[in-house]
């Protein structure tokens, strides 16, 4: 079955995480992504978690699926030939480099537009191609914290607390692959190529002030204090039934209905003090309370059969253990083990979303270092055997 990416060339010199993640997303829908590493492998192969076999099991295994591998040092005078020819022949470029560092500039949009009219660049960084902070470099965690999102999240009196996911990282990716399918979409209009500039602090600004965090402050003078599990203007928390945790969330009327039913609590419709969800979430203090004596009662499968009876959103808190056995994480695909030299089976995740005509999927492991070399050198820019020898001996790819 054709995959809608089919025939997209993409070159990607990012590493970590969002970049790799941004070009994963596209190699699952069927673009041709090649990771080009420097002689001796990218940064992030150092960084763990790692297999058995030494490999960095993130960024060497699970986000590398589904792509080719070559090495060049595009610093090199031969390197930025083969770099120009490999730019004439693709139709995406991704790095995460900082603006003003040497590969930023070789890289740099109006420099391989004059190669390729059509090239599509996607530059993701910590802050954006301009601003104060443009040549500062950063993590997730970074930006997390520039963003506001630190403040209030984790529980009152405790130090200011980042998300555990790296949710900046892998939403800035997932906004990189939505930027690059944009200007392919374009392309296909106009066939011009252009720059996609994804920042991560952007990402998180972006997240942060979606909820209206921003325009609260302005407008009703409200700064946002931490909170734990709880919401801020609706009735949510997690609660501690028998043998575990159990997320509860309640918005709008009808949920409420349904909770003060199960409750055996059904005076409480109407009650002046719970009338809507800003007055439950003033109020939570006499609703959480009964809620929690009713789980904690019960085991947390007994929670969630009852309240999923009786359509109130509710789930289990789960381990990782847990989680890897849910199933609905297996009905949906959500882990697939891909065979990888000298580790074996390695879980990582399903593909998204999941498409009825064009479908993604997992079709190829990670690359060994270098592992496509001759396949790209010699059977993409025609270069002879020796020929390649030679730029190995020289220390090019």
């Amino acid at each position: 079955m054709a995959t809608v990416l089919e025939g997209i060339r993409v070159l990607d010199f990012s590493r970590f995480l969002t970049g790799p993640y941004a070009t994963m997303l596209l190699a699952d829908m069927g673009a041709e992504v090649v990771r080009v590493e420097r002689p001796g492998g990218a940064d992030d192969r150092g960084l763990g978690p790692f297999a058995p076999s030494g490999e960095s099991l993130p960024y060497g295994i699970v986000v590398a699926r589904n792509k080719k591998g070559i090495t060049l040092d595009i610093q090199s005078e031969e390197g930025r030939e083969l770099l120009g020819k490999l730019v004439s022949r693709s139709d995406v470029v991704v790095h995460n480099y900082t603006p003003g560092s040497p590969e930023s500039d070789l890289l740099e949009y109006e420099r391989l537009a004059r190669l390729n009219p059509a090239i599509i660049v996607t530059a993701v960084t910590g802050f954006g191609q301009n601003g104060p902070y443009a040549q500062r470099v950063c993590f997730d965690a970074v930006a997390q914290g520039m963003s506001g999102a630190m403040s209030y999240t984790g529980f009152p009196g405790n130090p200011p607390t980042r998300s555990g996911p790296l949710m900046v990282d892998v939403s800035t990716g997932i906004y990189a692959a939505l930027g690059t399918m944009f200007a392919l979409y374009h392309r296909q209009k106009t066939g011009r190529g252009q720059l996609v500039d994804v920042a991560m602090l952007d990402t998180a600004l972006s997240f942060v002030n979606a909820a209206g965090v921003a325009a609260e402050y302005k407008l009703l003078g409200w700064v946002r204090q931490q909170q734990g599990n709880q919401s801020f203007y609706c009735l949510t928390d997690a609660f501690q039934a028998r043998d575990g945790w159990v997320m509860l969330s309640i918005v709008g009327e009808g949920l409420w209905r349904r909770l003060c039913r199960v409750l055996g609590r059904e005076e409480w419709v109407g009650d002046e003090r719970f009338k809507d969800d800003m007055a439950r979430y003033r109020n939570r203090h006499l609703i959480l309370p009964v809620i929690g004596a009713w789980m904690s009662e019960r085991t947390a499968e007994e929670v969630v059969r009852t309240l999923n009876k009786a359509r109130v959103p509710c789930g289990r808190v789960n381990s990782i253990p847990e989680m890897m056995a849910d199933p609905q994480m297996q009905a949906r695909e959500m882990l697939l083990e891909v065979d990888f030299p000298g580790v074996g089976p390695v879980p990582m995740p399903g593909v998204v979303p999941k498409l009825s005509g064009t479908p993604g999927g997992i079709g190829r492991r990670a690359p060994l270092l270098g592992e496509h070399n001759e396949e790209v050198y010699c059977g993409l820019l025609g270069l002879s055997a020796s020929q390649l020898s030679a730029l190995r001996q020289k220390g090019v790819v």
